[in-house]
């Protein structure tokens, strides 16, 4: 059995004894890192939404008290690989990785299919509204544009993972505003063949009120945002700009760069200058990055 033993080894040790005395103590400074280390081993095989044991029947099989149950619980969801539901316990918990490159389809959808795993999207609140200032040079149109806001929430294997806003001007989707009810992602509206992501950033921040509420997260937790353009590939027009707020124990954001194509070498004095004007132009008809693109696709 387990007791608190305040004399030789201090008022933070927990002292494991026998009917014979004493055999030992581990402080509880460590004694959570220990469970947790335990626990960690046991569910790496366990499938995604599997219920881990409750504070109460850790510290039964452990012997220890309720706080260093919660604390063990509470390390294994700061290393990511459970997450805890206010009112229905801990489970196991599986990240994605989300890639962001020019050759993936700027689509959560397929994002979350490629690795496996189910996705599922709830749409929030569509209207149309006034562009902000904040968004006015993302979107190519002055303040008080028109335009379409949509937000809504994402989930990976039915837990809430990122909860994104999307403006897309009207001029762009007249009718748009009964397609989010229609279609899974809104990555399929506008439809456009040519569409590109333009731009794209990745930060990992505190997001605002409204994001921490739809992401269920308490206040200072940070997450990670992504904010990106897309434009029409053969006219240049920004289709939408968006913000997503995403779970930083549901999703690992994995950015892939690619470095532009080799400079050509200097023509020699005795070769005429290649037209560089209409090389460059080439080049951006075949889809590099225009200048001041960030590269993350």
């Amino acid at each position: 059995m387990f007791t608190w033993w305040a004399g030789r080894c201090g008022p933070s040790a927990v002292v494991r004894t026998t009917g014979d005395g004493i055999v030992g103590w581990v402080t509880t400074s460590t004694r959570y890192l220990e469970i947790a280390d335990r626990l960690a081993a046991e569910i790496v095989g366990w499938p995604p939404g599997a219920r881990v044991a409750s504070e109460p029947e850790l510290a039964d099989r452990f012997g220890v008290g309720r706080a260093a149950a919660r604390s063990a619980l509470q390390e294994l969801e700061r290393r990511l690989l459970v997450r805890r539901v206010q009112g229905a316990g801990t489970f196991v918990n599986r990240r994605i990785d989300y890639v962001i490159s020019h050759s993936r389809p700027p689509s959560w959808h397929a994002a979350v299919a490629a690795a496996g795993a189910t996705a599922r999207s709830q749409l929030t609140s569509a209207g149309r509204t006034r562009l902000p200032a904040t968004l006015a040079e993302r979107l190519g149109r002055p303040a008080g544009t028109a335009v379409h806001r949509i937000v809504r929430i994402f989930f990976v294997d039915d837990l809430l993972a990122s909860w994104t806003e999307d403006w897309i001007p009207v001029d762009v989707a007249p009718d748009l505003d009964l397609a989010p009810r229609a279609v899974e992602s809104i990555d399929l509206v506008p439809r456009r063949p040519g569409r590109v992501r333009d731009w794209c950033r990745v930060s990992f921040d505190i997001p605002p009120v409204e994001a921490l509420r739809g992401l269920r997260l308490d206040a200072g937790v940070a997450a990670w945002r992504v904010e990106r353009i897309s434009r029409d590939a053969d006219t240049g027009r920004v289709l939408l700009a968006s913000i997503a707020w995403t779970r930083a124990d549901a999703v690992r954001m994995v950015v892939e760069l690619r470095d532009a194509p080799a400079a050509p070498a200097p023509a020699s004095p005795a070769t005429a200058a290649p037209d560089t004007t209409a090389a460059t132009d080439t080049t951006a008809a075949a889809g590099q990055p225009r200048a001041g693109s960030s590269g993350a696709g």
